[in-house]
């Protein structure tokens, strides 16, 4: 299974997709996860490279803005992708992310979150409502109910 984990800059995708693992990991499942920033070109292509290319008895997570509707096309031609999207307000995702050891430019953020192209997400996550603590649990019964209709 692989789960998608996107939303723009500063919603708090790369706390829960880090999160998931660690828990997942607690557990002795078989996990991978791979965050878009490891890459600095070809970015989508790599992470599309790197998830279809771990086993498949593994949950693979992939962290990633995915803003862009080719992008999770992309993603979805693989087996098994389930998308989380994860948001929060404008506001927030400019606050949380001035508070980054390294931010993205403020403009960027602005970029991101207009042209977002919300994917046709498997669950929602918001996190100007759940803590990440709560978000990180709906996201682990998610994976739950997935792996048990899985062939």
């Amino acid at each position: 299974m692989i789960v998608v984990i996107c939303g723009p800059p500063g919603a708090g995708k790369t706390t829960v997709a880090t999160r998931v693992y660690h828990r997942l990991e607690s557990r002795s499942r078989p996990v991978r996860i791979v965050h878009s920033d490891e890459f600095s070109s070809r970015t989508y292509e790599r992470l599309y490279e790197r998830a279809a290319g771990w086993p498949t008895a593994a949950i693979r997570l992939v962290d990633g803005t995915f803003y862009k509707r080719e992008w999770q096309v992309q993603f979805r031609t693989l087996e098994d992708v389930r998308f989380v999207h994860v948001t929060a307000s404008l506001e927030t995702c400019l606050e949380r992310n001035r508070t980054r050891e390294d931010p993205i430019d403020e403009k960027g953020v602005h970029v991101i979150y207009r042209e977002f192209d919300d994917p046709d997400g498997d669950l929602t996550i918001d996190t100007d409502e759940l803590a990440a603590d709560e978000a990180v649990e709906r996201v682990l019964e998610a994976i739950d109910r997935w792996r048990e209709v899985l062939p």
